[in-house]
C-alpha cells in the first residue's frame, strides 16, 4: 500500500488496534487485556523499527469477550473460597 493512500477503515463495530513494545511480550500482554474486553481476530506481529515488536489486532467493539467487572469486583475475593464460618 502507498503511505500516501488512505488506510481502508475496518468494518463497522471493528477497530484496528497497533500496538508497539520492546518485546513480544509485553505487546501480547497488552494484546491479551483487550481481548478480554473485546472479542477479536488473530493478532499480526511484525519488528518495529529500533528492534522492538509492532503488534496489529481486529476487536469487534460491539460485542463484549466476556463479562466485564470493575476493578473492585475483581480484587476481592471470589464468595465460597474462603474457610466455611466454623472452621478456625
Amino acid at each position: 500500500m502507498d503511505r500516501n493512500e488512505p488506510e481502508a477503515l475496518p468494518p463497522p463495530g471493528h477497530a484496528e488496534v497497533r500496538i508497539v513494545a520492546a518485546t513480544p511480550d509485553a505487546a501480547r500482554m497488552v494484546a491479551d487485556v483487550l481481548r478480554r474486553c473485546f472479542a477479536g481476530g488473530e493478532q499480526r506481529s511484525y519488528p518495529a523499527p529500533g528492534g522492538g515488536t509492532r503488534l496489529h489486532l481486529t476487536v469487534d467493539t460491539a460485542h463484549t469477550a466476556e463479562p466485564a467487572r470493575s476493578w473492585l469486583a475483581t480484587s476481592r475475593p471470589r464468595s465460597g473460597t474462603g474457610p466455611h464460618p466454623e472452621e478456625p
